[in-house]
């Protein structure tokens, strides 16, 4: 992955998510009301943007919010989003709407992540889950990716592992080609490493027949039983908070009947 700095120039930095997104300079002027020649010039630091040109052509790019502040420190000017602790009182509506979204979403699990896939939030449907799950996995802030992926974590149970693990790597590399973080870079490194259970060799495939389902499942086994899930990720609409931009909302909906039976029976 391609890293540059603030002090390569707004220019390059432009050209690179440019590139990135795969758009000619006469396409990015189009969608942002200018013309090829000014993107040119400013691409090849000829021309100096106004801070609301450069934010203009990073909506159209697609910039993630905390690139957006790179852009501007690297064009002259103040970044213009700030970075909010969850901890600071002005979250505290924030914190307490996610935290009322995990309640309500019980006895499914249901989960809030950063950027680098850091738990924030979680509530008692994944806390079932995490049973046998290694302490150094859990503290001092567990991560959605280790837990799943390693193996004194969630990963000897899931029965479907070669497949929940692909779709998992290439999750991560989407958001890769999509940002730049060496921190991601260095976690998705770290847990595509991890070995497999010599059961779930990927050359084994899948554990037991096919079944039709209208998303690839999550199997995980609990107590005996063989769970399955389908999850959705949300993300908050024009954030204007760097922390805010990077949290995601993940909730797993039971893929099946017996499922849905076994989950209301515990929470009854």
């Amino acid at each position: 992955m391609t890293t540059l700095s603030t002090e390569t120039g707004v220019g390059a930095l432009l050209r690179h998510w440019r590139e990135n997104r795969r758009l000619s300079q006469l396409e990015l002027a189009l969608r942002a009301d200018s013309s090829a020649r000014h993107i040119s010039f400013i691409e090849t630091g000829r021309s100096r943007p106004s801070a609301e040109m450069v934010l203009r052509l990073a909506e159209h790019l697609h910039v993630p919010v905390r690139d957006r502040n790179d852009l501007l420190l690297a064009a002259g000017y103040a970044p213009q989003f700030a970075e909010t602790p969850l901890s600071d009182p002005s979250m505290g509506a924030l914190r307490a709407g996610i935290d009322q979204l995990l309640r309500g979403y019980e006895p499914y699990p249901a989960l809030v992540v950063d950027g680098t896939y850091n738990v924030i939030a979680s509530n008692g449907g994944i806390q079932m889950l995490m049973g046998g799950v290694a302490d150094h996995l859990l503290s001092p802030v567990p991560n959605a990716m280790r837990l799943a992926l390693h193996p004194e974590g969630l990963a000897p149970r899931i029965r479907n592992l070669p497949e929940w693990r692909g779709h998992l790597l290439h999750q991560m590399e989407r958001q890769i080609a999509l940002v730049r973080s060496a921190s991601l870079r260095a976690l998705y490194d770290e847990v595509a490493a991890y070995p497999l259970p010599r059961a779930q060799d990927p050359a084994a495939g899948p554990v037991g027949p096919p079944e039709a389902y209208f998303a690839l499942p999550l199997k995980i086994e609990h107590e005996g039983r063989v769970l399955s899930f389908v999850s959705t990720i949300s993300t908050f609409n024009t954030p204007m908070d760097v922390t805010v931009a990077e949290l995601a909302i993940e909730t797993m909906l039971p893929a099946d009947p017996d499922t849905v039976t076994y989950l209301r029976e515990r929470a009854a």
